[in-house]
């Protein structure tokens, strides 16, 4: 008999028991298992719903469920709790009804409308170490909660949980800050109080928990705005008065089409799906639709979909596979006009798709991140091109920025943010993008009075980590802002780490690392966060920046031909006069006499009058590390015998 494949897919398991549920029933077994039925009929069953969960089976006093996004069971977790806290009150401690909940994001097995597998017995253990009231969670549930959940995690370290091979490191959300939680945990707690209501379909958002008597009559409010909106548009209520909402970044990843009637290439296109929007949710100051809204818009028409749900750009795409290869396509779309706006191909080994699927999603969202800044950019140009707000000033900045760096550009974006600033000075993607600038300007050499202008980048950047802590391009920048002060250059590498666990798909993170590892000794170390940034970004704007590292990490290891050789691919991306200094010392290092000399010459074009002296009071200004100054001694020697002066 042919043995039929095994279905698979990525979710978010939420297991839950009742705490001394044998001893309860022994004391009132009726008593018990009625309450325990009023309980899951009014209140487990329609939380779990009512954040897009599928009750997968009930088992005596346990329950299982699936979600598609960890973020929608963890805010389930937190209301069942705080619910369960409200009706407890006052009942004596012996007769309470306790859920104890645990979560756990993992690969599970479907079969029959069941769920089998790791992700599912994780979950159970993690249920069994929770208090009474209480939730524990994994670290995969912890990283993906970052900068969306403003109710502390616990970390109570790693733990060897029953029949689990591995030690798992289990976060906690103790009983008193669930049942504390007035707010329900959707936004940090700095967001102003907002009630929003997708219409057309779209479940019902609320950003701040209100109590029953507020819930009746924000719902009369909806339903008057369903019945005079035709049930289309996407609106929210602030202070009383409805309004279309109006997110620059606003986008629906719908479903990605299997062109290849492969029922398990169903489950990879929903995960491309699932992925995607969880990686763009993460651009700052971005709105993306729930998945499970998005699958409700398949094969619908962009117009309807913009019109609808209220966002301004739809993506979609299809898989094919081939043999051993699989091949996405993806585009972006103005719902507005149904005009596309970019498209973009990936090809991958199927055979390695665990890897793939991350890799294409990752790729994927930095495209998507850049060239939806340059599309609001070129758009706010057009439609106010004589009064911009900060909005539109940022976006223009943002655009120049990212492109392949120059004095003259870095000028321009500078410019940008400045004036973006003087409208709002406190608008953070203005605050990080002038940060991010001067940084640049540093690393590059390319300011006067560094010491002032990265003081100032320091507070620019420390304003935003204040308010929103899991902000990853902010702790980017912190990251570039320590590296372009030279000294403890450990704290640039914890930055760029930080960032990246908070946004995987953060290329330039990944990219600045390595500059990162080379400064504090560590240039071996390199190359593989180079080629995350590289298989993220393959035609990112820093593509010769990256290329130039890898280049620079072999003249530090005196690999000098593919020094050579890496840094002709980045000189031909983008002229770099840094660049030159390696090309001219790796050649003469290796008796290339006249290419060396023809480093030199364009070196000192880019870079009028620069002296051996400047290359070695560089390096003292980028680190204080003995390795990479022995290193850069070494490049210096080169320098000299390719005829830089001294």
């Amino acid at each position: 008999m042919e043995r039929q494949p095994v279905r698979r897919r990525l979710a978010a398991i939420l297991a839950t028991d009742v705490a001394g549920y044998s001893r309860l029933v022994g004391a009132d077994e009726e008593g018990t298992l009625a309450q325990f039925k009023v309980l899951h009929r009014e209140l487990v069953n329609p939380k779990i719903a009512e954040h897009r969960g599928r009750v997968v089976k009930t088992t005596g006093d346990g329950v299982l469920a699936e979600f598609a996004s960890v973020i929608e069971a963890l805010r389930c977790a937190v209301e069942i709790q705080r619910c369960m806290a409200q009706r407890n009150a006052g009942v004596p401690q012996d007769k309470r009804i306790e859920f104890r909940i645990g979560i756990h994001q993992g690969d599970v097995i479907i079969e029959k409308g069941d769920i089998f597998g790791d992700g599912v017995n994780v979950a159970a253990r993690l249920e069994g170490l929770a208090q009474p009231g209480g939730i524990c969670v994994s670290a995969r549930v912890q990283e993906d909660a970052r900068g969306k959940f403003d109710i502390p995690l616990e970390d109570t370290g790693e733990q060897q949980l029953k029949n689990i091979a591995r030690p798992v490191r289990v976060y906690r959300i103790r009983p008193c800050d669930a049942a504390a939680s007035s707010q329900s945990p959707l936004l940090l707690s700095d967001t102003p109080p907002l009630v929003s209501f997708p219409i057309g379909g779209l479940p019902l958002r609320l950003r701040r928990v209100l109590d029953l008597r507020r819930v009746r009559i924000v719902l009369m409010i909806a339903l008057v705005l369903l019945m005079t909106s035709g049930g289309t548009g996407y609106w929210y209520i602030r202070r009383g008065e409805p309004q279309p909402l109006d997110h620059r970044l606003s986008i629906v990843v719908l479903p990605f089409t299997n062109l290849s009637n492969e029922p398990e290439q169903d489950y990879f296109a929903e995960g491309i799906t699932d992925d995607l929007s969880a990686d763009l949710s993460r651009i700052q100051d971005s709105f993306v639709i729930a998945p499970n809204t998005a699958r409700a818009y398949k094969n619908v028409d962009p117009k309807r979909v913009g019109r609808e749900l209220g966002v301004r750009y739809v993506l979609d795409g299809s898989l094919r596979r081939t043999e051993t290869m699989v091949r996405i396509n993806a585009r972006l779309i103005d719902a507005r006009t149904g005009a596309e706006v970019w498209s973009e191909r990936v090809d991958g080994d199927w055979s390695k798709s665990m890897q793939l699927q991350d890799i294409i999603t990752g790729r994927l969202a930095r495209r998507l991140d850049l060239e939806l800044i340059n599309q609001e950019s070129r758009d706010a140009e057009v439609a106010r091109p004589n009064r911009p707000d900060a909005v539109d000033l940022t976006m223009r900045g943002w655009a120049v920025l990212n492109r392949p760096y120059s004095r003259e550009q870095l000028a321009q974006s500078h410019a940008l943010f400045e004036r973006a600033l003087q409208i709002d000075p406190n608008f953070p993607k203005a605050l990080v993008g002038l940060a991010n600038t001067l940084a640049v300007e540093v690393n590059y050499r390319w300011i006067d009075a560094p010491v002032d202008q990265l003081q100032r980048a320091e507070n620019a950047v420390g304003q935003v980590l204040s308010k929103f802590p899991s902000d990853a391009m902010a702790h980017f920048v912190k990251g570039e802002i320590q590296r372009a002060r030279g000294r403890n250059v450990e704290a640039a590498v914890g930055e760029y780490q930080e960032a990246i666990a908070i946004n995987p798909s953060l290329a330039p993170a990944h990219g600045s690392l390595r500059a990162a590892k080379i400064r504090v000794g560590r240039s071996a170390e390199a190359f593989a966060p180079l080629q995350m940034a590289i298989q993220l970004s393959p035609r990112d704007p820093l593509l010769s920046t990256w290329y130039f590292y890898i280049g620079h990490a072999h003249s530090h290891l005196g690999q000098y031909d593919e020094a050579i050789d890496w840094c002709r691919r980045s000189i031909t991306l983008s002229p770099f006069w840094i660049c030159y200094a390696d090309l001219a010392a790796a050649n003469a290092l290796t008796g290339h006499e006249r290419e060396a000399h023809a480093a030199v010459a364009e070196l000192r074009r880019l870079k009028p009058n620069y002296t051996v002296t400047d290359w070695l009071q560089d390096g003292k200004g980028w680190s204080d590390n003995v390795t990479f100054l022995a290193e850069f001694q070494r490049i210096a020697e080169g320098l000299r015998m390719a005829g830089l002066p001294e």
